[in-house]
C-alpha cells in the first residue's frame, strides 16, 4: 500500500519539490523515515505518531516506511510533519489518494494534532502553484501568507479537520483575505526630530535619492545613530513586487506576523556590533538569511561600525558590490538576496574624543592604529558619502523642529522619477573636474563610479538635466576622508 504527498523543500530562498511516500507492509510494526532527513524531521515521527491518536484516526500496526524523494536533498525543518500524516493515512484508506493528490501541504503536528505554522509559507505556496497545483493544506495561521502566491489556501486547525475535508465531509472555515480591519501601518521616526546637523541631512536626502551608502562620524551625541534610522522614514513605499521580496525572506526566516503576512515598509536592521559573520550574512548548516537580507530593500545600519568583528565587516564587501548573498555547502549552493542601504555610524578613535573640541583625545598612537586597521580601505571605498557630524551647538539644539520626513519623501520621490527618465548629460566643465580628481584625490575606479552616480543624484534633486561642476563638487566632498582608513 502506497501513497504519496506533495510539498517542497527550502534551500535558501529556493525550493524543490519533494514527494513524500509513505509504504505500509505486513511484519513487524515500526515507523522509518529515509530520504536525507534532518532531526526535526526524524521526530515527526512521535508528532505524527500522536496526532493521528489524538484527531481519533487509526494509526496502521504495519511497518511504516516513509520516503523523502529525490533521497539525495537534505530535509530540514518540521513542515513535513503534515504530508507525513496525510500520507500514512492515505496508505491506509483512512482518505482518497486522488483527492490528496490535488492539493500541496505543509505544516507542524503538535502531539495533540492540532497544526502550527511553519517559516516560508510563501515560497512554498508559489512553488504549488507553479507545480500546477490550485491549493494547498496549511495551518489556519499560514493562510493569509500562503494566499499572497495566488494559491487558495485550506485552513486547518486540526489533523482532524484535513481528514474530514479530504474525505468529501466538510469543509473548513473559508478565508477572507480582506476582513475589514487592516492592521495600521507601522509609524517610522520623523525626520523632524534631528537639531542642526544641515550637511548630514543633506547627505541623507541624496542617499535616500540615489540609494548610496552613507557613512556617518564623529563624537559620542552627535545625532549619528538618529539620523541613521530616519532613513526609511523618508525613502519611497515598497511596491507590490517589493513587498512580496522582502515577505518571502521574512518568511523563511520565520519573522511574519500572522496579522500582518504582507510586509509593506521598508526594513530596518541594527544589528549589535558583536554579530557573527554568519549572522550578518548568512549561513548555518541549513543556510538561513542573515541581517543583510532581511534588510533587503530597506537600510542596515551598523552602530558603533569600527567595533564590528573585521571578518564580519570584510564579508559585507559582497553582498554590498553584487546586490546577493551567496552560500556554499556540500549539498549545494544557497542564494539570499541582499540589496539593501548601507548606514553605519562611528567614532573617529576608540575613547570617542577626537573630533570634539571640548574633549581630548587619549589613544594612544598604537590604540588607534588598530582601530583604523578594522576598516579597510576596499570597504570604505565602498561608501558613497562619508560626513563628519560635528557636535551641535546650544542654539542648534534650543531651535524650532526642522523639515519633517514627508517634504523629503516627496522630493526624493521626484528626483527617482527624473532618474528613471533618463541618465543626465554631462557638462564639459564636470567631466574635466572628474578627471583632474582622479589624479589628485585619488580615486579608485570604483571610487569614480560611485562619485558620478552620486553627482547625478544631486542632478536629479535639482532637477537638472545636466550634471555641472558645482554637482560633481558636492559628490567630491562627500567622497571617504583619508583619516578614516588604515595608516
Amino acid at each position: 500500500m502506497l501513497a504519496r504527498t506533495v510539498t517542497h523543500a527550502l534551500v535558501g530562498l529556493d525550493t524543490r519539490r519533494v514527494e513524500v511516500e509513505a509504504h505500509l507492509q505486513r511484519g513487524v510494526p515500526g515507523f522509518s523515515i529515509v530520504g536525507l532527513a534532518d532531526s526535526a524531521c526524524q521526530e515527526a515521527k512521535e508528532r505524527v505518531r500522536s496526532g493521528i491518536a489524538s484527531a481519533e484516526l487509526e494509526w496502521p500496526l504495519r511497518r511504516i516506511t516513509v520516503n523523502l524523494a529525490p533521497a539525495g536533498l537534505r530535509k530540514e525543518g518540521s513542515g513535513f510533519d503534515l504530508p507525513i500524516a496525510l500520507s500514512i493515512l492515505a496508505a491506509s484508506g483512512q482518505i482518497p489518494r486522488e483527492r490528496l493528490a490535488e492539493h500541496a501541504a505543509v505544516g507542524e503536528l503538535a502531539l495533540d494534532g492540532r497544526l502550527r505554522p511553519v517559516g516560508g509559507v510563501l515560497a512554498l505556496a508559489e512553488a504549488a502553484r507553479r507545480a500546477g497545483l490550485s491549493r494547498i493544506l496549511c495551518a489556519a495561521r499560514s493562510a493569509a501568507e500562503a494566499a499572497l502566491a495566488d494559491i487558495e489556501p485550506v485552513p486547518l486547525h486540526h489533523l482532524a479537520e484535513a481528514a474530514a475535508y479530504l474525505r468529501g465531509e466538510g469543509e473548513p472555515e473559508p478565508y477572507f483575505e480582506d476582513n475589514g480591519h487592516p492592521p495600521a501601518e507601522e509609524s517610522l521616526p520623523d525626520l523632524a526630530d534631528v537639531r542642526g546637523q544641515e550637511r548630514a541631512r543633506r547627505a541623507l536626502e541624496i542617499a535616500a535619492t540615489g540609494g548610496h551608502n552613507l557613512l556617518l562620524a564623529g563624537p559620542p551625541g552627535t545625532g549619528k545613530t538618529m539620523l541613521a534610522r530616519r532613513l526609511p522614514g523618508i525613502l519611497p513605499p515598497l511596491s507590490t513586487a517589493e513587498a512580496l521580496e522582502v515577505t518571502r525572506i521574512h518568511s523563511v526566516a520565520g519573522m511574519l506576523s500572522p496579522d500582518r503576512p504582507l510586509v509593506t515598509t521598508r526594513p530596518l536592521r541594527s544589528p549589535h556590533y558583536s554579530a557573527s559573520v554568519a549572522a550578518l550574512v548568512g549561513g548555518g548548516s541549513g543556510p538561513r538569511p542573515g541581517e543583510v537580507s532581511l534588510a533587503h530593500r530597506g537600510v542596515l545600519v551598523l552602530d558603533e561600525f569600527a567595533e564590528f568583528q573585521r571578518p564580519a565587516l570584510e564579508a559585507l564587501r559582497q553582498p554590498l558590490e553584487d546586490g546577493v548573498v551567496s552560500i556554499a555547502r556540500v549539498e549545494g549552493r544557497a542564494v539570499f538576496p541582499a540589496r539593501f542601504q548601507l548606514v553605519a555610524a562611528m567614532n573617529l578613535c576608540p575613547c570617542g574624543a577626537r573630533g570634539d573640541p571640548a574633549a581630548e583625545c587619549k589613544c594612544s598612537p598604537q590604540r588607534l592604529a588598530a582601530f583604523r586597521d578594522k576598516l579597510s580601505r576596499a570597504l570604505l571605498d565602498r561608501f558613497d558619502l562619508v560626513v563628519a557630524m560635528p557636535r551641535p551647538r546650544a542654539v542648534e539644539l534650543a531651535a524650532a523642529p526642522s523639515e519633517g520626513s514627508a517634504p523629503v519623501r516627496e522630493r526624493v520621490e521626484s528626483a527617482r522619477e527624473w532618474i528613471e527618465s533618463g541618465r543626465p548629460s554631462w557638462s564639459k566643465e564636470a567631466t574635466e573636474l572628474l578627471d583632474r580628481a582622479v589624479e589628485r584625490l585619488p580615486l579608485s575606479g570604483r571610487g569614480r563610479a560611485r562619485s558620478r552616480r552620486v553627482a547625478e543624484t544631486i542632478a536629479a534633486l535639482a532637477a537638472k538635466p545636466t550634471v555641472s561642476a558645482a554637482h560633481l563638487a558636492e559628490a567630491l566632498a562627500y567622497r571617504s576622508p583619508t583619516e578614516l582608513g588604515p595608516t
